[in-house]
């Protein structure tokens, strides 16, 4: 055991370095750079290694100078640094409040479903079955071929109201509602293959409101699909715009292929004045659905003050490289 421990300290210290050195790399938000955007997304997973990594050192060092104590600090701080960006999601308040009792009824409450199905899926029964589950009144579906498209048709019955535009480069979207839907329109902000579906969704009892379904470009660079190119603010920073300009309540919601306390989203936020259903209920991550280990909250919903949360539920995997995301909004008269 004498003869690992040395060998293992060694490793121990230069992991430690390692987490702390990314940790603090990752506070400089402000550069427009993919390298550092990606250094976002893996917080929950600096945490855990920041603190098992101290505790594993705090046993194997004996011989404490200032350089052991250097490098405790340097845990600290990257446990910390990243303790000031989840613990929000666990333990805050929660800026998007639950709805009271008196506050629900049949009018005035929304379910929507979310959901990134995979271009390249074909399991599509699989993922009608969580929307029949589900019984949601809104579904936007992004991701969709034509392929996808005619597989979603069995929808129109329950659902005469939609919204189509299917591409091949894995950003094409629909959105399906039993509400009706007002000056429906498609808008390309990021970039004219990136479709966008904003409406004006229709309740039976309360106001309208806004309903924006986004899937902004991702952050890495990319020979066969549509890539950030430091343009994936555009999309967000122009919805968040276009809700700060309106006075009906909206609901903005997607695959923002980002976390939700990135730079980009706590921007886009501030502008529209929209609260995170998130924050203070858990981190819900969607992405990915095929690993245990590499899991993101990449998939959002932000509202205006207008609403609050009567139920947000990560569904069932249905093949998909994401999980599908649940709300039930109340809207307050």
């Amino acid at each position: 055991m004498k003869a690992l421990r040395q060998p293992a300290l060694l490793l121990v210290i230069l992991l430690s370095v390692l987490v702390v050195v990314l940790s603090v790399l990752s506070l400089f938000r402000n550069i427009s750079s993919w390298y550092f955007e990606l250094l976002d997304f893996p917080r929950l997973h600096y945490l855990i290694l920041s603190l098992s990594l101290l505790v594993i050192f705090i046993l194997l060092k004996k011989d404490w100078k200032w350089p052991g104590w250097l490098l405790v600090a340097g845990l600290v701080g990257a446990v910390i640094i990243q303790c000031s960006y989840i613990l929000p999601y666990i333990l805050g308040p929660k800026t998007v409040p639950d709805a009271s009792a008196e506050e629900i009824t049949e009018a005035n409450t929304v379910g929507i479903v979310i959901a990134n199905v995979l271009m390249t899926n074909r399991h599509a029964d699989a993922f009608l079955d969580i929307v029949r589950t589900q019984k949601p009144d809104l579904i936007l579906a992004m991701e969709v071929d034509q392929w996808w498209v005619d597989q979603l048709q069995t929808l129109r019955q329950e659902y005469p109201y939609a919204v189509e535009y299917p591409t091949d480069n894995a950003y094409g979207m629909a959105l399906y509602s039993r509400l009706p839907l007002g000056q429906a329109e498609v808008k390309f902000l990021d970039d004219e293959k990136i479709p966008s579906i904003h409406a004006k969704v229709k309740m039976p009892a309360t106001r309208d409101f806004w309903f924006h379904g986004v899937h902004p470009v991702a952050p890495v660079p990319s020979s066969r699909y549509p890539d950030g190119k430091g343009e994936k603010e555009v999309t967000l920073v122009q919805v968040g715009d276009m809700v700060a300009k309106d006075t009906l309540p909206s609901v903005v919601a997607g695959d923002f292929n980002d976390v939700s306390w990135s730079r980009t989203s706590r921007m886009f936020s501030a502008r529209g004045k929209l609260g995170n259903v998130r924050l203070g209920r858990g981190l819900y991550c969607t992405f990915s659905a095929d690993s245990y280990i590499e899991r993101w909250p990449l998939d959002h919903f932000f509202v205006t003050e207008d609403f609050r949360v009567h139920k947000l539920d990560r569904l069932p995997d249905f093949y998909s490289d994401h999980f599908a995301l649940y709300a039930r909004l109340v809207l307050l008269k």
